[in-house]
């Protein structure tokens, strides 16, 4: 019997401790009896659960003191596990090993009633019902869509998603008079292909059933999407005609780096090596998009293309977006390739000038074959023997312009970039006659999906989580981002946590000390970083484990979970808590801790991507003049339009 199904006779409530937030609730179903054993027994497990039964006596007050000391949070309305709400004689508990909140009446001193409580700003991912003439379309676009979302008809515009009646899509659109009563339209399963869903960075404007607003926006994005692909067009002419020498393959190379690699490749991984080698081995030069999620094996894919360039005797550049992502990615490739006759060298602006002087002769007369590197790369001063190959590592934190800069000085330079964050597919299939575009979705073996949390803030919980860390000798990341306040943030970590060693770390910081303080970190001589956002983008540490976010509300979605991706790069249970103040949650902090939550699984970088990750994406790929246009009609449909005027011209 589960412990939902067991409420009418008795219950559970679990503390919020790091010791019960690694269990499932199929563990507490599981174990119920031995826990209320326990709970008779021992001080701590009675200290830490609640058992409740309609017809027991218990005091309404002493209850309420006692959700409270097992780390429940007092809200005015239950949305989140760990929180409880109080009216009257009834309070609502969304305890942390049920999948619902549920709601317990009191009657004087005695519990009258358990039962479950839905949230009323609940909605069910939409499950097409079973039907022959369900299209390819509809399982592609428009599975999983939520009452509430956004919907683009291509005849009618923007409306809102209010469910599936019978065999028809119900759209909610704006009144035809102010005031009035909104109008609705039912759109037939087999007119499913003119439904598509709305992705924007604005929430946006709901259109009139019969207006004319509708048609010229929608006329001006089709003018906007072929002004955009002639522009295409012109930029990748030249390096369509454009010829270079093949990168013949080296089998010995390629295997000693198979077999030097000590973690067993993906299908996903071995699928895009071999659409790179095939790039390389052709004569037309390369441009590719390699898309994987964080911690997915997209730098080993860069070390093996810059080792058969640097073979080949031409030289290879690995440009990144910060200092610290360049010095962690140079340490990985001398490493990997520190028994091949490849010469490596770094620049960035902490190079020391005489040294920089020195590394840049080099590249210039062919002594280095791979350099990796910051907008360094970009100077003036930078010459080149006979570049080959560009890895451009976290793409979508380049400008077009940086890009492209590469690419004028020879137009066979080859281009590989990286990036976790996905382009939609309407997009990239847009784009698809341009550029090439590779995905890894299959997590390495072996690899632990993050246990994700998202509770109220609690001291209580950061010294539990921060104390079990450390007991299996592992390292964590505390974030928090506002570099004003951070040294009292520390103090206050060191009384919750004597004795820990610590450091700081934010951008404001002279890149010398940051540099010396990650290398600290990665020789394990720090237990805890304290850090702003700057530890978002790449860094690789097996043994950092736990990751506490004091104010997760205030993070984007795509951030968080770039983020959370910066744990769990070991063998061990990697676990993320991302806690927020009730007093100043708002409701968009709500729902991108809500999403946050939903893609706790592995790969999921491309599930948030249809909330948040694709709208960045799209917007650096577009440009901002795009993208105003792109939020007017939603991206799918921009995308389409795009297509469309492709295939037109060309």
């Amino acid at each position: 019997m589960s412990n939902e199904t067991r409420g009418l006779n008795s219950m559970l409530i679990a503390g919020i401790t790091p010791y019960f937030l690694e269990r499932g609730g199929l563990w507490f179903q599981e174990h119920f009896e031995d826990i209320r054993k326990k709970a008779r027994r021992e001080e701590w497990w009675r200290g830490h659960t609640m058992f409740l039964e309609p017809g027991a006596r218990n005091q309404f007050s002493p209850f309420l003191r006692k959700l409270s000391d097992m780390g429940y949070v007092k809200i005015s309305r239950v949305e989140h596990r760990g929180e409880f709400a109080v009216r009257g004689g009834i309070a609502d508990v969304f305890p942390i090993n049920f999948d619902h909140p549920i709601r317990i009446e009191f009657s004087g001193n005695t519990i009258a009633t358990i039962s479950p409580l839905l949230l009323q700003a609940e909605a069910k991912p939409l499950k097409l019902p079973a039907a022959k003439d369900a299209s390819g379309h509809e399982r592609l676009w428009l599975s999983g869509l939520r009452t509430r979302d956004y919907l683009v008809h291509i005849d009618h515009g923007i409306g809102i998603f209010r469910g599936m009646e019978d065999s028809y899509y119900a759209l909610e659109y704006a009144p035809p008079r102010k005031g009035g009563r909104p109008d609705r339209l039912l759109v037939p399963r087999f007119q499913a292909r003119k439904l598509s869903r709305y992705i924007g960075f604005e929430t946006p404007t709901i259109h009139r059933l019969g207006g004319t607003s509708w048609e010229i926006t929608k006329r001006r994005a089709k003018e906007d999407a072929k002004k955009f692909a002639e522009e295409l067009i012109v930029i990748f002419e030249g390096r369509a005609r454009a010829t270079r020498h093949s990168y013949p393959p080296h089998p010995e190379i390629e295997r000693h780096l198979a077999h030097s690699f000590s973690f067993e490749e993906t299908p996903d991984q071995m699928q895009a090596l071999h659409e790179i080698h095939d790039d390389l081995s052709g004569e037309k030069p390369m441009d590719r998009l390699l898309l994987g999620d964080v911690g997915f094996g997209k730098t080993e894919l860069a070390i093996r293309a810059a080792g058969r360039v640097a073979y080949a005797g031409k030289q290879a550049a690995l440009l990144c977006p910060t200092t610290i992502l360049a010095d962690q990615h140079f340490a990985t490739f001398r490493e990997r390739l520190k028994e091949l006759p490849i010469k490596i060298a770094m620049l960035s602006r902490l190079t020391p000038k005489e040294k920089a002087k020195k590394e840049i002769e080099k590249l210039r007369n062919g002594e280095t074959d791979i350099v990796i590197g910051t907008h360094r790369l970009l100077s003036q001063d930078i010459l080149w023997h006979d570049l080959g190959l560009v890895i451009v590592d976290e793409e979508q934190r380049f400008g077009v312009r940086q890009k492209e800069k590469f690419k004028q000085l020879r137009s066979g330079v080859d281009i590989l970039s990286l990036s976790a964050t996905p382009i939609p597919r309407t997009l990239s299939l847009a784009l698809a006659k341009f550029r090439d575009i590779s995905i890894i979705q299959t997590p390495p073996p072996g690899r632990i999906p993050i246990q994700t949390f998202v509770l109220p803030f609690s001291q209580k919980i950061v010294a539990e989580a921060i104390a079990a860390e450390r007991k299996r000798h592992g390292q964590i990341f505390y974030l928090w981002n506002r570099i004003e306040n951070i040294e009292a943030v520390r103090r206050e970590l060191q009384v919750l946590s004597p004795g820990i060693r610590m450091a700081i770390l934010h951008g404001r910081m002279r890149e010398t000390e940051i540099i010396r303080v990650m290398h600290e970190f990665r020789e394990g001589k720090i237990d805890l970083l304290l850090a702003t956002t700057i530890i978002e983008n790449g860094l690789d540490l097996p043994d950092v484990n736990t990751l506490i976010v004091a104010n997760a509300a205030k993070l984007g979605l795509a951030q968080a979970h770039q983020i959370r991706g910066r744990i769990g790069r070991g063998d061990n249970p990697a676990y993320a808590y991302f806690l927020y103040p009730t007093h100043s949650l708002t409701e968009k902090g709500q729902l991108r801790l809500h999403a946050l939550k939903e893609a706790e699984g592995l790969g999921t970088g491309f599930q948030i991507a249809l909330k948040d990750l694709e709208i960045r994406g799209a917007g650096n790929i577009l440009g901002r003049q795009q993208s105003g246009t792109m939020n007017k009609v939603g991206l799918n449909l921009y995308a389409q339009l795009l297509g469309e005027a492709i295939e037109e011209l060309t």
